[in-house]
């Protein structure tokens, strides 16, 4: 490693925790911002420690060891893209907060420059400006991808939950269960609960499936339609399906689109549904 280098490297490290305070100082206020400059104490613990992170991270990069850079990196990025998620914090405000980062780092290193001005040469300027700015880029670039990856993760499994919750089948007893659909029932729902609930029947060895339609708001052709559709499904299974909350509009509609639900008890409330089949739900 050129010893300049290593001048440069020793001198930041020397520095981080004045490179740290310039930082936060230059912090604004932001409303709800973990960036803020009166937020609370504990972020400004965290932030801290992090920038102290960040530029260590950077430093490494004046080391000549691509290997020993790409480790910081990778656990920076990792570190950081988790603690922003955690916070809820905008990936667009942590973008900003590292530009001033870089600012405060060049700024600092300009220092180094001048006080050692008779010795640092103009390629000594380039070949550092060139490191550590593609330093910084790869540094923002990795933690851009930690940080889609993560909420990417986080999206994927509350839209499980979300499709868990819209699609309830409550065991009444071993084999018999309901299925309270509440809400609107869109094209999308409706695949999710053509595709879920057979599978759930079938996991849980459910003969007997009473569906009740009471808590949706409207019931058009579509969702009747996919009704029907699934109460075919469950009948391949082996299922039998019978239906509650399904109004005198509805059976006209099913009608008239050449839906035979005349195999499928029908009945105007899930606890005559109930009763009349002998299933006691408490």
């Amino acid at each position: 490693m050129d010893s300049k280098n290593q001048l440069l490297y020793d001198y930041i490290q020397e520095n981080l925790k004045n490179i740290t305070d310039l930082w936060m100082t230059l912090r604004e206020k932001q409303k709800g911002s973990i960036y803020s400059a009166d937020a609370d104490p504990t972020f400004e613990k965290l932030l801290r420690e992090q920038n102290t992170f960040t530029n260590r991270t950077i430093s490494s990069a004046l080391l000549d060891d691509e290997a020993v850079f790409s480790e910081d990196m990778e656990e920076w990025a990792r570190t950081v893209a988790e603690s922003r998620v955690d916070t809820s914090t905008p990936i667009f405000q942590v973008l900003g907060a590292l530009s001033t980062v870089r600012e405060t780092y060049w700024h600092f290193v300009e220092k180094f420059i001048k006080e050692n001005q008779s010795e640092v040469t103009t390629d000594d300027v380039l070949i550092w400006s060139k490191t550590i700015n593609r330093a910084f880029d790869k540094l923002i670039n990795k933690f851009a991808e930690k940080y889609y990856e993560l909420t990417t993760r986080r999206l994927v499994a509350q839209q499980s939950l979300i499709n868990e919750l819209g699609t309830p089948v409550i065991p009444v007893n071993d084999d018999t269960a309901v299925l309270p659909l509440i809400g609107d029932i869109d094209t999308e729902r409706a695949q999710i609960l053509l595709e879920e609930i057979p599978k759930k029947c079938a996991k849980e060895n459910i003969e007997h499936l009473f569906i009740d339609l009471s808590g949706v708001a409207i019931i058009d052709t579509m969702v009747a339609h996919q009704i029907f559709s699934l109460t075919t499904a469950l009948k391949l299974l082996g299922v039998k399906s019978t239906i509650s909350g399904i109004s005198p509009e509805v059976a006209q509609t099913s009608i008239q689109l050449g839906l035979d639900f005349t195999g499928i008890e029908t009945y105007g409330k899930l606890k005559h549904a109930l009763k009349r089949q002998g299933e006691n739900i408490g």
